[in-house]
């Protein structure tokens, strides 16, 4: 399959350390599914957040399919067919409610989200739990 994503020497600074120093991952083909592991402050929340689009990267490239690429929100990412399970729960400032409890699913009418059918699932959900 080849590598469908690549992140070439990624790097990301803060303030006060380099969080990502010239990191590269190939190996990313289409349809498989990653965890990447490490000790804590390795770097690998800010490098998977890099890829999410919430965070930008200082240097170098992500290449999607070949083709240098910037994701710069994750409803970029997400159109680009990345997803991301968090480690803990976390919400889009920039997303509504509803793009909130969406992210991320397969929604009838693909390619295109129906929020008149995911705000009545939410309702049906919701009216289950009460």
């Amino acid at each position: 399959m080849g590598d469908f994503i690549q992140m070439q020497n990624i790097v990301k600074r803060f303030p006060s350390v380099t969080a990502c120093n010239h990191i590269t991952i190939i190996g990313f083909a289409k349809g498989e599914i990653h965890a990447l592991l490490g000790e804590n402050g390795a770097g690998k929340s800010t490098l998977m957040n890099i890829l999410y689009g919430l965070l930008k990267k200082d240097e170098e490239e992500i290449l999607m399919d070949g083709q240098s690429i910037e994701i710069n929100s994750p409803q970029e990412a997400i159109e680009l067919g990345i997803g991301m399970v968090h480690q803990h729960f976390m919400l889009i400032p920039k997303f509504t409610v509803i793009e909130n409890i969406i992210l991320g699913t397969k929604l009838k009418r693909e390619p295109f989200l129906d929020f008149k059918v995911a705000r009545k699932e939410i309702e049906a959900l919701q009216k289950t739990q009460v």
